[in-house]
């Protein structure tokens, strides 16, 4: 039971690092080599199918030209509840 609990954990700190530097990325217009790229990428690897799925059914919400992607919460709160019904 602990090994699920931390493994939750573990997940909603990969999703908010995995947010954070999506935007350092976008923004910071890193190059390829850095390592901060590099991490996110292999995070991305990791969690682009879990997101896509969700993104299946949530599609982002626009907003004029900009778009906000909501699959990270409920990506989230998916793990927040399932910590409070396993933990």
């Amino acid at each position: 039971m602990d090994l699920i609990c931390t493994v939750v954990v573990l997940a909603y700190w990969v999703i908010i690092v995995w947010v954070v530097l999506s935007w350092i990325v976008s923004y910071g217009r890193l190059p390829s080599e850095h390592p901060v790229t590099k991490t996110y990428a292999a995070i991305d690897r990791t969690l682009r199918p879990i997101l896509q799925s969700l993104r299946s059914v949530l599609p982002p919400l626009r907003f004029g030209g900009a778009a906000l992607d909501l699959s990270p919460l409920v990506l989230i709160f998916g793990l927040m509840i399932l910590q409070r019904v396993v933990c």
